[in-house]
C-alpha cells in the first residue's frame, strides 16, 4: 500500500484495552482518509442523540493519503467527534508535524473511546501504544505539558494535548500540538477532557512509501514552480502572514466590527498584518513540508509565542472595538496555553460587550477594554467568574439572557472574520456549513473578494448556489488528503488529482475528487440531520437578514439568503427541506444512511 499505512489504532479508556484493525482499500478509495475517514467512523459508531460530553462519544485522530509525503503542506492531521459546542458532526484541522509524526509511527488513524477514571495519556512509538498514568499532567497548561512530555516519554516526539480548558469542559476547548498548533474550532478539546485524556505523544521512525517515485520529484518541481508563480503563496503570505487581510477586508467594509455592528473598524491599520511586522514580529515558522510559511513568531513586552493570525487578530480586535495589538497578541498567546480556540472565544467575549452596552447584563464588559478581555479570556479557560458563563459559547451565553439574536453564529458556531453581507455566496456557505459558522467550509472569499481562480461580483446572488456546491466538495477532497487549503490558492483540482495518483498508486482525476468530496459532504448532512437538525438550522443571525451596515463598501445590503437556499438544495439533488434524497444516496453509494423526509 502506498501513501497510506493500512492500520487504525484504536484506544478504549474505560478497559484500557489498545488494538489495531486494517483499513479496506475501497474505503479509503471512497474517502481517503482524513475528514473523510474520521466523518465515516463517527457516523457507523456513534448512536444517535448522545452527549457530546458522554463516554458514548468518540474522537478520531485521522491523517490522509498526502500526509507526512513529499508534497506540499502535507504536515496536517484532523480531530473528528460530534462537537459539544453545536452538536453537529465536527472535524478540526492542524498543522505542524504531529500528523506526520502519527503516520511514521505506524497508523493512518487513532480512535479514542470510553472514558478513563483517572487522567491518562497515550504514548505511541514505531507501532506500538501504551496507555499511561496523567495525573501529574492534570492541571499543566499545554505548553508545560508538552515539555514534561518531551521528558517522559522522547526528547524527539510530537505532543497533542489540551489545557485547563479542556479539563474544565470549556465548549470552545481546543487541542494543541507542538505548542503552538491548533486543532481549534467546536470544542473538541472538552471532549478530550470529559474522557480525562489529557495528551497523545508520539514518535515514529518509519518511511511513507510513494507509489511513483521518479513521476513525484518531477511533479513536485512543477508544484514549486506554479506556488512561487502565485503571489499569494510566494509573497504575500510569507510576507504578512494571514494578517495580510486586515486592510484588506477593512477597505471592503465587511471586517466585523463590536459585535458585527459595523464592518469597517476605525483602527484596522494599527492592528494588521504590516503593524505586526513592524512591531511585534522576531520570525517566521512553517509546517512540514510546507513552502509557504505563513507562521508568524512574536513577542510583546512580557509574553511570546506564535501568531496572532487574521482571525485572532479580528476576535480580540475589531470584535471587541480594541486597537492594541500587545493585548490581542497576549490574548492569543493565552490561547494558545490554556487551550482555547481564539475565534469562538474572542467572538462570545464581543457578543457579552455588546450585551453590556445595551444593559442587558450589568458586568460592565465596554468594547474597547483591552485589559478586561484579555483578563476574561483566563477566565473563560478557568471557568471562574463570569467566565464560566461565557465558556458555554455566544449561543447559549445570549440565550440565558433572553437574547439569542446577539449571538453571531450558525449551529452554535461563532462566525468568523467576514461579514456576510459584504459577500452573498460567503453567506450561503456560513448559513450551510455542516460544522456551524465557517469560513473553511467553502472559502468562497477566494472568487468574491480576492479574484483567486475567478472573480465574481459579490454582491450578486446569481451562480452562487453552484459556487458553494462545488467549493464545498473540492474542499472536503483537500481535508481529506490532507494538505492545507492556502495551496488551493495555486494549485487546482487537477494537479491534486495528480498528486494523489503519483502517492497512492490509484488513478484519481479531478471528477473523482469532486465525487469523493460530495459523499463526504452528504455523509455529515446525514449525521446532522439524524441528530435533529433540520432546514431552520441553514439560517444565519437576524442581523444579517434584517440591518444594513451603516457604512463602508459593503453598506445599505443585507443578505439574500432565501434567494439561493432552495437553488442550493436542488442543485444537491435534496428535498426542499435539505434532505438528501434515495436517489442522490444511491449515486453517492449512502444507501444505508438515507433519512426520510
Amino acid at each position: 500500500m502506498f501513501g497510506w499505512i493500512g492500520r487504525i489504532l484504536r484506544v478504549d479508556l474505560e478497559s484500557g484495552k489498545i488494538s489495531e484493525e486494517g483499513l479496506k482499500e475501497e474505503i479509503l478509495g471512497e474517502f481517503l482518509g482524513g475528514r473523510g475517514l474520521g466523518v465515516r467512523v463517527i457516523f457507523e459508531e456513534l448512536e444517535p442523540r448522545i452527549d457530546p460530553l458522554s463516554p458514548e462519544n468518540k474522537i478520531v485522530f485521522s491523517t490522509g493519503p498526502l500526509t507526512g509525503t513529499p508534497a506540499p503542506t502535507s504536515g496536517r492531521y484532523c480531530v473528528v467527534s460530534k462537537s459539544p459546542l453545536t452538536g453537529t458532526i465536527f472535524d478540526s484541522h492542524s498543522g505542524g508535524s504531529f500528523g506526520p509524526e502519527l503516520k511514521k509511527a505506524g497508523y493512518d488513524a487513532f480512535v479514542v473511546e470510553g472514558e478513563s477514571q483517572e487522567p491518562a495519556y497515550v504514548w505511541i512509538e514505531d507501532g506500538e501504544a501504551e496507555l499511561r498514568d496523567a495525573s501529574g499532567l492534570w492541571g499543566l497548561s499545554t505548553h508545560e505539558t508538552t515539555s514534561k512530555l518531551l521528558e517522559l516519554t522522547d526528547p524527539g516526539a510530537r505532543v497533542a494535548c489540551i489545557g485547563p480548558a479542556g479539563e474544565r469542559l470549556v465548549k470552545m476547548a481546543a487541542i494543541m500540538n507542538d505548542m503552538n498548533r491548533a486543532a481549534g474550532r467546536g470544542g473538541l478539546g472538552a471532549v478530550m477532557g470529559s474522557k480525562k485524556l489529557k495528551a497523545i505523544s508520539v514518535k515514529g521512525s518509519g518511511t511513507i512509501a510513494v507509489a511513483e517515485e521518479e513521476e513525484m520529484r518531477e511533479l513536485l518541481r512543477m508544484t514549486s514552480i506554479i506556488l512561487r508563480k502565485n503571489s499569494t503563496t510566494d509573497k504575500w503570505l510569507p510576507t504578512l502572514g494571514t494578517a495580510l487581510l486586515v486592510n484588506i477586508i477593512n477597505e471592503l467594509g465587511m471586517f466585523p466590527t463590536r459585535n458585527f455592528q459595523e464592518g469597517v473598524f476605525e483602527d484596522a491599520e494599527g492592528i494588521s498584518g504590516e503593524k505586526m511586522t513592524e512591531t511585534i514580529l522576531v520570525g517566521k515558522r512553517a509546517c512540514h513540508a510546507c513552502p509557504i510559511g505563513c507562521g508568524r513568531v512574536t513577542k510583546t513586552s512580557n509574553m511570546e509565542g506564535e501568531g496572532p493570525e487574521y482571525e485572532t487578530i479580528w476576535a480580540f480586535g475589531a470584535q471587541c472595538g480594541i486597537n492594541d495589538l500587545e493585548a490581542i497578541a497576549n490574548a492569543n498567546y493565552l490561547c494558545n496555553q490554556l487551550g482555547l480556540d481564539t475565534i469562538s472565544t474572542g467572538n462570545t467575549i464581543g457578543c457579552a460587550m455588546e450585551l453590556s452596552e445595551r444593559g442587558i447584563i450589568g458586568d460592565g464588559i465596554e468594547f474597547g477594554d483591552s485589559e478586561k478581555m484579555v483578563e476574561l479570556v483566563r477566565q473563560i479557560a478557568l471557568r471562574q467568574g463570569f467566565g464560566d458563563e461565557l465558556a458555554e459559547g455566544s449561543m447559549r451565553f445570549a440565550e440565558s439572557h433572553n437574547r439569542p439574536d446577539l449571538a453571531m453564529q450558525v449551529k452554535g458556531l461563532e462566525l468568523p472574520a467576514y461579514d456576510p453581507r459584504g459577500a452573498q455566496g460567503h453567506a450561503l456557505a456560513y448559513a450551510t456549513s455542516n460544522r456551524g459558522g465557517c469560513h473553511l467550509r467553502a472559502y468562497v472569499i477566494g472568487p468574491e473578494v480576492l479574484g483567486m481562480a475567478v472573480r465574481v461580483n459579490r454582491f450578486t446572488t446569481e451562480g452562487k448556489a453552484d459556487l458553494v456546491a462545488l467549493l464545498q466538495d473540492f474542499t472536503a477532497a483537500i481535508d481529506s488528503m490532507i494538505v492545507c487549503l492556502f495551496s488551493s490558492f495555486a494549485l487546482n483540482p487537477s494537479h491534486y488529482a495528480r498528486l494523489l495518483t503519483t502517492v497512492t498508486g490509484r488513478e484519481f482525476g479531478r471528477e473523482d475528487l469532486f465525487k469523493i468530496g460530495e459523499r463526504i459532504w452528504n455523509l455529515e448532512k446525514l449525521f446532522n440531520l439524524r441528530e435533529g437538525l433540520s432546514r431552520d438550522d441553514d439560517t444565519l443571525p437576524p442581523r444579517f437578514l434584517e440591518e444594513t451596515l451603516p457604512e463602508g463598501g459593503s453598506r445599505e445590503r443585507v443578505v439574500r439568503l432565501r434567494e439561493m437556499l432552495d437553488e442550493y438544495y436542488a442543485i444537491r439533488g435534496w428535498t426542499d427541506q435539505g434532505v438528501p434524497t434515495k436517489e442522490k444516496l444511491e449515486e453517492l453509494g449512502l444507501e444505508g444512511g438515507h433519512i426520510s423526509a
